[in-house]
């Protein structure tokens, strides 16, 4: 593998209002949707061999926007699954938890479709994904989340999954992951079109 491109999928309406979407299959806003169109220019004209995507509507209709049909499902890329967490947001969490903050405190365990995950378990689907992207001739196109891709860009430089707390990442852009003389790095971040 050469270079891996990670994609955020475009805003949601959970997204724009912070609530947190795991597993829970909303679709992009129209804004959104302008943001998945927008990333295309990225792509076009590149030779890409290997695109995988999350189940994620908001990520498959992201690839599909972005010039990318044809995108490879890969359930180690849905996003954290938040447990109890899931569709709330913030600060309501800090009503009954004070200080709350995902990286360091986690999840609740929530319902059959919403169990949660520690981030050592998104991290263990972060590695994965990297065996396989690294397993891929050429450039390597992932399309998902934004916890995840950031549990996955810290997995990438060797660091612990928390470690993607340091990576913030909004909707609708673009990162890249490489080498610098055989070691991992970042080569762009958080980068709109």
């Amino acid at each position: 593998m050469d270079e891996m491109i990670l994609l955020r999928h475009g805003e949601t309406e959970w997204s724009r209002t912070g609530r947190h979407t795991g597993r829970t299959d909303v679709p992009l806003t129209a804004r959104g949707e302008g943001q998945a169109r927008a990333l295309a220019p990225l792509l076009q004209g590149r030779e890409i061999d290997l695109v995988l995507t999350s189940p994620a509507q908001r990520a498959r209709r992201t690839a599909e926007l972005a010039g990318l049909p044809g995108a490879e499902p890969d359930p180690g890329l849905w996003e954290w699954d938040y447990g109890g967490y899931e569709g709330v947001t913030t600060p309501q969490i800090r009503e009954t938890r004070p200080g709350w903050y995902l990286w360091r405190d986690g999840v609740i365990p929530g319902d059959a479709d919403h169990p949660g995950e520690t981030v050592e378990q998104v991290g263990e689907r972060a590695d994965k994904v990297i065996a396989r992207a690294r397993a891929a001739a050429g450039t390597v196109v992932l399309v998902a989340h934004g916890h995840f891709l950031r549990v996955l860009t810290a997995r990438w430089l060797g660091l612990d999954p928390a470690g993607g707390r340091h990576f913030k990442l909004d909707t609708g852009t673009y990162g890249a992951l490489g080498f610098e003389h055989a070691e991992p790095v970042i080569l762009h971040w958080n980068s709109p079109i």
